[in-house]
């Protein structure tokens, strides 16, 4: 059994001791390795980009994964969610700068936002009613409204305090996000074995459904 989760970033550790707390005892991790089998032989987990990890699971080269559930609600994956995991929350944000007269929602009529979640985006401005132009950017877009490219961001915001030193101040909410593990439609018996062992007792917090596409 495979278990994709992020090699890097806010959610690498939260998945690792998760996995452990489930009884995978993990072998010793090597900088440079890619898979960290378990020292009973029962799973590998696969270091891979956060982005990238639906879609290990959606072809079936990992059984399971651990992945933002923002990165599921941006594009539309094949995959079904199992269970919202309860840490790594953040919320997916619109801000706007401090010196900007933009307040409220209604105000963005007409503005630039830039942002590394375009479909979210456009499908939040849709059901708001808001006509906005969307700037797709890949990297950090604290830069695009100081440099005069968009008149907001939205982007995630886990503490605030990314937007507080770049003089930003958020005026909505687009949606909220966690870590939710996530597996393959085509799942063994091995797995399905596995996630009724450790998720027994926790079923109200069982999704087990697929991932509806934007």
């Amino acid at each position: 059994m495979r278990i994709a989760i992020q090699s890097g970033g806010r959610l690498r550790q939260g998945s690792l001791s998760l996995l452990e707390g489930w009884g995978l005892h993990l072998s010793r991790e090597n900088g440079r390795a890619l898979l960290i089998p378990s020292r009973d032989g029962e799973a590998e987990i696969v270091l891979v980009r956060h982005t990238d990890i639906p879609q290990y699971v959606q072809y079936g080269a990992t059984d399971l994964g651990i992945v933002g559930e923002n990165v599921l609600y941006e594009k539309s994956f094949h995959v079904e969610l199992v269970k919202r995991l309860g840490f790594g929350r953040c919320a997916l944000i619109v801000a706007v700068p401090e010196t900007s007269p933009i307040r409220c929602v209604s105000e963005l009529e007409g503005e630039r936002i830039a942002t590394s979640y375009p479909n979210s985006l456009r499908k939040w401005l849709k059901e708001n009613r808001i006509n906005a132009s969307v700037i797709e950017i890949c990297g950090a877009v604290e830069a695009t409204t100081v440099l005069g490219l968009a008149d907001g961001i939205c982007d995630l915001m886990e503490t605030g305090r990314t937007l507080r030193e770049n003089g930003l101040i958020p005026i909505a909410k687009v949606l909220e996000s966690q870590a939710v593990l996530i597996r393959s439609r085509r799942v063994t018996e091995e797995t399905d074995r596995f996630l009724k062992r450790v998720l027994r007792g926790n079923d109200e917090n069982i999704c087990s459904r697929a991932v509806e596409p934007l």
